[in-house]
């Protein structure tokens, strides 16, 4: 039996990372490294640290990332990417041109007997609920602003929206990136158990969005897992079947 992976948040592009084309080359190798043995490659968001189409226009870069992404569909791999806060502009070319099953909202999905909740995250956690949050995740999701957002000129929205981003990104960077909070705290881990009470038949809850490797039982039969990110942890989930782990890979040393 062929194994089910899931990652997130690699942030491809961003002005933040100065070795973001060593960052994309790994990330390359370690879906070269898994092609043979995938069942399906899910990818909880985030992946671009911005990403928005245009009718004939999609951003410069992330070729080898997108090439890998293309052999594993034309390999018979099953991708799943899931729209992030930061890449949510997808349009048609990641489905077309790279043979992905696109999610643009939370997803259950039965796989082996088993039953997974994934979504990258955002929106999910309480502090995502906050007016300030709410009001720009609702102006990202605007279908007008959007129309409005493709009559700039490329040149000029890609750069404001990768120096917001970088801003973003460098002010998590001073600050460090918020740790786990506890089980009582946590917004992803309240979500799911207030989750859990209506939809008992969840064995997994995975998730991307916080930037931490989180891995908890919430009962006896359910776990919830954070995927951490890949510019700095590289870690990923992989279910085979029976079994769910997580893992950081460290090329040359991880067994996949």
């Amino acid at each position: 039996m062929k194994n089910y992976y899931f990652i997130a948040d690699a942030h491809l592009g961003s002005r933040a990372f100065e070795h973001h084309r060593t960052q994309e080359r790994r990330l390359v190798r370690f879906l070269d490294t898994i092609k043979d043995k995938a069942e399906a490659v899910f990818m909880l968001g985030d992946m671009f640290d911005f990403w928005f189409e245009y009718e004939d226009v999609v951003p410069k870069g992330f070729t080898r990332f997108l090439g890998k992404v293309s052999e594993l569909t034309d390999h018979g791999v099953e991708v799943h990417y899931f729209q992030g806060n930061h890449d949510m502009w997808c349009g048609d070319y990641l489905q077309k041109e790279c043979g992905v099953i696109l999610h643009r909202e939370a997803c259950t999905m039965e796989i082996c007997g088993k039953e997974f909740y994934m979504a990258h995250g955002h929106g999910l956690d309480y502090r995502d609920r906050e007016w300030k949050t709410q009001f720009m995740y609702n102006c990202f999701e605007s279908h007008t602003l959007r129309r409005i957002a493709k009559m700039i000129h490329p040149h000029w929205f890609m750069n404001f929206a990768l120096n917001w981003a970088k801003h973003s990104r460098e002010k998590h960077m001073d600050t460090g990136e918020p740790p786990y909070q506890g089980e009582d705290k946590e917004g992803l881990v309240l979500y799911a158990k207030e989750y859990l009470q209506s939809h008992p038949t969840i064995n997994y809850f995975v998730f991307g969005h916080r930037h931490i490797d989180l891995d908890i039982l919430l009962n006896r039969t359910c776990r919830l897992m954070i995927l951490g990110e890949w510019y700095s942890l590289f870690t990923y989930a992989v279910f085979d079947g029976e079994n769910m782990f997580m893992d950081n890979y460290i090329e040359g040393e991880t067994e996949l």
